[in-house]
């Protein structure tokens, strides 16, 4: 067990980045039954990433599955018709799920990727919450933790240098070997997404990777411990502290009043939760979760921009994180709803915190 400290003595010249992650869900509509085209859905999701771009916002993050609900299963795909659409907005997976993958591949696709759009692209890996992969491309579950420790650690030495020589137990071994293209920059910032187990953050650290929390229940505080063991571990493996990036991601949405982002909101939240819930043995989302969730110190950033503001500054004081994400499409939301989720992020929620925040 973690000891709980919500103290935060150091400082970090990182100014405070936000932006959105989604899954890109193609789901009905829980009020109508409707589902909109494959087609549509990334018709519509390249001008919400086009809007983000233009609003000023730090990051785009495209997660992958393998599932009929979750349409991208290659998230490099999708981000350079974004990058082709985009001229400042970072682009980046959320998650590749780097345990059933090859890290050449990936690191070939967003090295790519990085030259297409001018040195934008990060690469967020992950284990994934979802374990339909591991069957698909022929990897054992048992295997789920060694097989992310040991890709993670290949991908890290492919992203330090040109020509890797290298050998683990999953992979065929790799001797004095150039993996190309190279990146625009030196190196693709690579982040380790985690949903909170000390071990995970603890690779992390020890690698001197960014880190990404996924907070989508509870209470934010209860994180806390996470992030402080990330720090001392990053600070005992001999890392410049100066150097070090957190990353908070949470389920959000925003319009122009409290009660409106509610009622848009849950019908699609509830949906998706509840059926997700089924698969693992969990309750149906309720109303009474739901609010639960939505007051000042729960998970869900739901509500007026306002309401967003203070819970995004709120976590801050817990996390010192250096960067915020949303994830606004947890249901597939109306286009235009979306859109409008977005601008109000953009044009509001973003410069009010970056006020508060001028630098971490």
């Amino acid at each position: 067990m973690l000891a709980v400290c919500f103290c935060r003595t150091l400082t970090f010249a990182h100014i405070m980045q936000l932006g959105i992650s989604t899954f890109v869900e193609l789901t009905p509509d829980p009020r109508t039954g409707k589902m909109i085209s494959p087609y549509q859905r990334f018709q519509n999701l390249l001008e919400e990433v086009e809007l983000a771009d233009q609003l000023g916002l730090d990051v785009f993050a495209i997660g992958e599955h393998h599932r009929p609900d979750y349409l991208v299963s290659s998230p490099a795909t999708l981000l350079a018709a974004a990058a082709a659409r985009t001229k400042n907005i970072r682009l980046s997976s959320a998650v590749s799920v780097l345990s059933s993958d090859d890290p050449v591949r990936v690191f070939q696709q967003f090295a790519t990727l990085d030259l297409i759009s001018g040195g934008r692209a990060e690469i967020m890996a992950g284990r994934g919450s979802f374990i339909e992969s591991f069957p698909l491309f022929g990897y054992d579950l048992q295997d789920y933790d060694t097989l992310f420790d040991e890709k993670l650690r290949l991908l890290v030495a492919i992203n330090e240098s040109e020509k890797v020589t290298w050998k683990g137990k999953h992979r065929a071994a790799i001797n004095d070997l150039g993996i190309y293209p190279r990146p625009f920059h030196e190196k693709l910032p690579i982040w380790v997404a985690i949903g909170g187990t000390p071990a995970s953050v603890q690779r992390a650290a020890r690698l001197g990777l960014p880190l990404t929390i996924a907070i989508i229940g509870g209470k934010p505080e209860q994180f806390g411990p996470y992030t402080d063991f990330y720090r001392d571990e990053y600070a005992k493996a001999g890392h410049d502290i100066s150097k070090l990036e957190i990353c908070i991601n949470s389920h959000a949405f925003i319009a122009d009043n409290s009660q409106q982002a509610a009622d848009e909101f849950f019908p699609v939240y509830a949906s998706v939760m509840s059926k997700i819930g089924r698969e693992r043995g969990w309750p149906p989302t309720t109303k009474e979760q739901f609010e639960f969730m939505r007051n000042p110190k729960g998970a869900l950033l739901v509500g007026s921009p306002q309401q967003v503001i203070d819970k995004i500054l709120y976590e801050h004081e817990l996390f010192g994180n250096t960067r915020f994400m949303v994830q606004f499409s947890v249901g597939t939301l109306p286009h235009g709803q979306m859109m409008h989720a977005i601008e109000l992020f953009g044009n509001v929620v973003a410069p009010a915190v970056r006020k508060a925040l001028p630098n971490n």
